[in-house]
This record gives structure tokens, C-alpha cells and sequence, in this order.
């Protein structure tokens, strides 16, 4: 029986193709399915003609997008192939492909045949999806929309989330950090009249006039982020513009200057500035850096895979990515330090206070507040200082396409960092990698409206009035916390991690256990490594190219130019050389290869990238495993409670066989296991040229060479 690929009522058919041909990847042999192409107000999807038979449903699945469906929102960019070259499609087509490559924002990469198709079909499909998925459109025409005017009334949104679009939620939190005596939450930006970028209410110190508020449209005044155990507070303010007049610049000045006589004496501690602007990289630092390192993963066919093995770390440094993610946690922790150990207020500035800010201050409450390490914790800090604090998710993610300039990949940067804390600390964190990885995922996903809006204002304004099918009211916007409208129970499980230490029992003799190796190098090395017969990275054959990068490459990735201070250093060796509080202070190790490449999320779509038995997954079976028997031993000890508990049995996931899993599950399941293509050492040769594997032109590329 076929499913339906119509999941919403809300879903349109605008353009579909019969006869199309999915290629697997894999091996460039160009196998495959045959099916139909289809593109909708939401999505393309693939419908196999070999329906999947139930039998083969994986065990984590997303109940929104299958693994043939490409949300409008996720496609990246499409490549169209002529004659075995390919060109980037964006505008009016005058000529068709008979091969099309769609790169997406989560790194898949779908190749679809075309040549079957009829020529009327092939114009249709092709011209449709580039239309649809590449052009600008107007924010009301998002699928967002269409799905909040017919969205069913029964979610439970909230999902022990706290929102902060009320008054009492700031005023919790507050009082949860005991931040009370010295802040308070305002309502004068009631109406939004102070102004349209902040929230409705937030929190400022309790000498901050609201007249103070009101003058620059909340420029200049400091906002409460987060108030420490010892009464230190991370504050956060939006800059005035650089280029200004003179008066204008003097009454600003002026303003500041006695914004921070009021707050930098008692009650409250001493004041350190930061301008964020200048101490880490810029925005378009960050895009141009992501750009790089997303291209080593949007991976065409073997050969490719095998060409930038071969050439792994020069191009993994050359991205400067890693360097960047180094450089935001090295900042996060100079906060912490002043924080913790300085007992002094740490005031981020930005233009906005909504971009690097969020990045920072969100870090900073991981690293040193031990709830912002639970689910519903760190749901709640993604909502307090990014969501309701105004980042512009929209721009950013350019769901619109309206402008590339205001593109910047910063939310992803903070799942980045944040994944380096869990690899390195898991008992600390009560959520898994997996979490994180479909967290990253539904920032593409436009039926919930957590990521698709730039500011709280914006968001409230679009809510109400009339729905696209007639009926007036307001929309019923999901909100991305309710996992259950992604995943059934059991695949939930994957979100939470069964060794999370609980706060009552905090075990500090776990922290050795918390490094975990990939087979690929991950990371770029320090040391020499023993020099092996072969060539690569991926199989170990570290030869001659390590000694050129050790030599060349390394020295400007350790010997950076902020290296750390000696305040600095002797927190960060001080903190290291002590066992493990999971439930207090965390500060990740940042020294050159401590910082990883986040490979479930980066690698997941390639095969080749895969060990079938190995990795984490296979240590957490094993561990899953003992806690089964664990609990069954229990039922038997205890046959009155027996029921109960055989029911908390099957809330782990059951990872049987776990010989049989991939390093990258629950992503890549059993997947065929790919071989390295046999070439001669003249290829391999070859292929270390000097081509920039990383940039990828609009211009035509020759495939003939690969494809073969």
C-alpha cells in the first residue's frame, strides 16, 4: 500500500515529473530508483514506485520529512548537468538539464536523472523547484502560513518550555537566579513604543529609569541575561550607531557615561565592557567560513569523497571554521572567569545585541548554570535570549532569499559550540548529540514558527488578522518544543541521554569516560602520528602529507594571535586540573585538536564516512545493553512493582545488534558499506593538485573525469 506523500491539508501540488531517476551516490555507478518528482507549497519530494514496505521503517524517523522530502526552506542550491558539465540554476532557465543536483541546508545531496522524462515535464519540475525553493517571496506566502490557518488545536506547546512572552516568566527567572535585588522586569516596551526590535518585557537594573529606556529606543541600556550564584550578572546592550555628528556622539557619550556611574557602584559589583564587534569574528567571517566548510560535505559520489580525503586537513584548516568555533568558547570562558572568579558584571555590546551576544551570553549560562544542561532548560534559554531576545532568524537563515548580505549561519555556530561541550562532558547534559542535530534540522522546517520570524514584534504582528484560506482570526503557530509533532515516543528516546547524571548523585569519577574517537581525524592534529604504507586520512594513512601540514599549516592554528593571557590560562589549568562537577562550572577544552568536527551532523549522509560497528553508538549499545539487564534483574527482585517497571524498560531505545549500526546513527542506519574506488597511485597523485575543492562556481565544472 502506498502512503500518501500529502501530509497537511494546507499542502498544494504545483508541479510534478514522472519517470525520474534517483541515483545512490555511493559509488558513481549511477544505480538507482526510478519514481516520481514532485514540488509543493512545502516541499519536493521523491515518490519511490517501490513503496517502502513496513519492514524497513527506520527506527528514528521524522513524522514531517521523510528522507526523500526537501522542506523549500532546506534546499541550499541546485546544480543542473549538461553534457557531463554542471551549471548553478537561479533565474529563468533558457536551456533544460538532463540531470539535476540539489544541495541541501542539512548537507544531503539528491541527484535525479532527468533523461526519461518527458520535455514538457522535465521544463515543469525544473523551472517549478528553482522557482520555489530560489527565489524571494513575501513572508505571508512562507508554508508556515498555510499550515497555521488549518494547524490542528491539540499540540501541547509549552512541553515544560518557558517561553518568556509574559511578565511572570522574567520575574521566575529572575528569582530562580536570585538576580531580584538588584533587576527588575519592565513593561515599558508594552505596545512596543520603546521599540519594535526588544522584547515586550525584559529585565534591567533596578536604577534604570524607564525615561532612560525610552530615549534612544533602548540603545545605550543594559539587559539582564543572567545573574550568577555570587551575584555577578551578564548583562548584554545594543551599541549606538558608529558614524554620527558631533552633539549627537557628545549626548550619547554623555548618556553612557552616567548609565555606567549608576550601575558600577554598590550593590552592584564592578563593571567589565566587552565589544564584541571587535574581539571575535565578523558576521560575514562567519558565512564566509561556513560556506568553505559545509562545501567538504556536500559530497557528489566516491570519488569526490576520496579526493578530499586525501588533501583533509589543509582543507578542514583552510575553512577556518574550527578557528572560529575556538575562538567564540575561548570568549565564552574570559566571561565565565570574570564572572566566577572576578565577581565582576560583564557587559557584551553589539550593534544589534542580537547576534554574537545570543551566541555568548547562551554559552556562557551552559558552561556555569547546570539547567541550562536539561531539555527543557536549554529550550527555555534558546527562547529567553534568542527567540524573544530578538535574533533575526529569518535574515539570517535568509528563509525569504530577499538578501545573501544579512546570511549568517549563527545559530548554527552555538549548536557548534555546544556539541563540543557534550562530546566532551556527556553525564553533563541531560539531551544527546541527536537532540542537537534535529534541533539544526528544524531550523528548516516551516510548519513551526520558533525559527521563522526576526523579532517577538514581528512575529505578533503576523499572528493576528486574516488566515490565506478566508477564515479570520489568528494563526495557530506551532512552536518547535513540541517534539512529538516530529517524533513518536520511541524516537524521542534518542533525544535524551540515559547517562545524564541527576543532580542528586553527581558522579565526578565519570570525566575519563567522556572521550570518545571517530575514526576519521576530526580534529586538526598536534603530534606527528606513526607514518603508515598508505595514503589518506580516512583509513589512517597519515604519510608525507602530515609532516607538510605539521610544518606549514598547524603553526598559525596554535600560535594564534589572541592567544590566551596568563589570568587566562591559570583559570583554565586550574579548572582542568580538577575532577569534574557535572552539575556545576563546565569549561571545554580548546587547545588545537580538542576542538571536533561535529561528525554525526557533517557526515552523516556519507557512506563512506561510516564504520559499521563502531564508534560511539556501539560503546552506548553495549551500555544500554547492561542498563536492560539491569532493570529486568529489578522486575525479577520485585514482581509486586514488576509492571511499572518492565514499562521504564522499553523507554531506552533497543539497539540490538549493534555490530550491525553505524557510527552515525540514528542517521544512517545499515547502510551498504562503500569501497574505496580502486585507483592507480598515478590518480591518487593526481588528485593532490592544487584545485580548490572547496569553492564551487557558478561556471560550468567538468564532470566527464569523475562520473565515468
Amino acid at each position: 500500500k502506498k502512503k500518501p506523500f500529502y501530509f497537511f491539508k494546507s499542502e498544494l501540488l504545483l508541479c510534478e515529473a514522472s519517470t525520474v531517476y534517483k541515483y545512490i551516490q555511493e559509488d558513481g555507478s549511477n544505480r538507482g530508483t526510478c519514481g516520481k518528482l514532485v514540488c509543493t507549497n512545502f516541499k519536493i519530494a521523491f515518490l519511490d514506485d517501490d513503496s517502502a514496505s513496513d519492514d524497513n521503517e527506520p527506527q528514528f524517523k521524522n513524522k514531517i520529512v521523510g528522507e526523500n522530502d526537501i522542506t523549500l526552506q532546506c534546499v541550499d542550491q541546485i546544480y543542473g548537468v549538461y553534457d557531463e558539465k554542471k551549471k548553478l540554476l537561479t533565474g529563468q532557465l533558457r536551456k533544460y538539464p538532463e540531470k539535476l543536483i540539489i544541495y541541501c541546508k542539512d548537507l544531503r545531496v539528491f541527484n535525479f536523472c532527468l533523461r526519461y522524462t518527458k520535455e514538457e515535464e522535465v521544463k515543469r519540475i525544473v523551472s517549478g523547484i528553482v522557482h520555489h525553493s530560489q527565489t524571494p517571496k513575501l513572508l505571508k506566502r512562507l508554508f508556515l502560513f498555510s499550515y497555521a490557518s488549518a494547524a490542528p488545536n491539540n499540540t501541547d506547546g509549552r512541553n515544560q518550555t518557558v517561553m518568556f512572552d509574559t511578565l511572570e516568566d522574567w520575574r521566575d527567572e529572575l528569582e530562580r537566579t536570585k538576580g531580584n535585588v538588584k533587576y527588575k522586569a519592565v513593561t515599558t516596551n508594552e505596545g512596543y513604543r520603546v521599540s519594535e526590535k526588544l522584547p515586550l518585557y525584559f529585565v534591567v537594573p533596578i536604577c534604570v529609569s524607564e525615561e532612560s529606556i525610552l530615549k534612544y529606543q533602548g540603545r545605550g541600556i543594559p539587559i539582564w541575561c543572567w545573574s550568577c550564584h555570587n551575584g555577578a550578572a551578564l548583562l548584554k546592550m545594543s551599541a549606538f550607531p558608529k558614524e554620527q555628528d558631533d552633539s549627537t556622539s557628545q549626548m550619547q557619550k554623555a548618556f553612557l557615561d552616567g548609565i555606567y556611574k549608576t550601575i558600577s557602584k554598590p550593590p552592584y559589583e564592578l563593571l567589565k565592557m566587552d565589544d564584541l564587534s571587535s574581539s571575535l569574528p565578523s558576521l560575514q567571517d562567519i558565512q564566509t567560513a561556513y560556506t568553505r566548510f559545509k562545501q567538504l560535505f556536500l559530497i557528489d559520489n566516491s570519488t569526490d569523497f576520496w579526493a578530499t580525503d586525501v588533501k583533509w586537513f589543509s582543507l578542514l584548516e583552510s575553512t577556518n571554521w574550527l578557528e572560529i568555533i575556538r575562538r567564540v568558547l575561548k570568549k565564552a570562558i574570559e566571561v565565565a572567569e570574570c564572572l566566577e572568579r572576578q565577581h565582576t558584571n560583564v557587559l557584551l555590546i553589539e550593534e544589534s545585541a542580537t547576534d554574537l551576544c545570543c551566541v555568548i551570553s547562551s554559552l556562557v549560562q551552559v558552561m556555569m548554570d547546570s539547567y541550562s544542561r536539561t531539555k527543557s532548560g536549554f529550550q527555555s534559554l534558546i527562547q529567553k535570549e534568542w527567540v524573544i531576545g530578538g535574533h533575526g532568524f529569518l535574515d539570517r537563515c535568509n528563509h525569504l532569499h530577499k538578501s545573501d548580505k544579512e546570511e549568517a549561519p549563527v545559530f548554527l555556530l552555538l549548536l557548534n559550540c555546544v556539541w563540543q561541550l557534550v562530546q566532551q562532558y556527556p553525564p553533563a547534559f541531560e539531551f544527546t548529540e541527536t537532540y542537537l542535530t534535529v534541533l539544526s534540522d528544524s531550523l528548516y522546517v516551516p510548519i513551526f514558527s520558533t525559527f521563522f520570524f526576526n523579532s517577538q514584534h514581528q512575529k505578533d504582528t503576523n499572528t493576528s488578522g486574516e488566515s490565506l484560506n478566508t477564515q479570520s482570526g489568528p494563526f495557530r503557530f506551532l512552536t518547535v518544543w513540541d517534539w512529538s509533532v516530529q517524533f513518536d515516543p520511541k524516537a524521542q528516546a534518542f533525544l535524551n541521554n540515559p547517562l545524564y547524571a541527576e543532580k542528586p548523585k553527581p558522579d565526578k569519577s565519570q570525566r575519563k569516560t567522556a572521550r570518545f574517537k571517530h575514526q576519521r581525524q576530526l580534529s586538526l592534529p598536534l603530534t606527528p602520528t606513526k607514518s603508515s604504507t598508505k595514503r589518506g586520512f580516512f583509513r589512517e594513512e597519515t604519510d608525507h602529507l602530515i609532516k607538510n601540514i605539521l610544518g606549514r599549516r598547524i603553526g598559525k592554528f596554535i600560535n594564534s594571535s589572541d592567544e590566551p593571557s596568563n589570568s587566562f590560562r591559570e583559570f583554565y589549568d586550574s579548572w582542568h586540573s580538577k575532577p569534574v562537577d557535572y552539575h556545576g562550572l563546565l569549561l571545554p577544552h580548546i587547545d588545537g585538536p580538542e576542538i571536533k568536527v561535529w561528525a554525526q551532523r557533517y557526515l552523516r549522509w556519507i557512506p563512506e564516512a561510516q564504520l559499521h560497528g563502531g564508534g560511539t553508538i556501539a560503546m552506548a549499545a553495549k551500555i544500554l545493553d547492561l542498563m536492560e539487564e539491569v532493570q529486568s534483574l529489578q522486575v525479577k527482585m520485585d514482581e509486586e512493582h514488576s509492571q511499572a517497571i518492565s514499562g521504564d524498560v522499553h523507554s531506552v531505545p533497543l539497539l540490538r545488534n549493534s555490530a550491525r549500526l553505524s557510527s552515525l546513527f540514528p542517521f544512517a542506519l545499515l547502510q551498504r558499506q562503500s569501497i574505496k574506488p580502486a585507483l592507480p597511485t598515478s590518480t591518487w597523485k593526481d588528485l593532490e593538485d592544487e584545485d580548490d575543492l572547496v569553492k564551487r562556481d557558478d561556471e560550468f565544472v567538468d564532470l566527464s573525469g569523475g562520473m565515468s
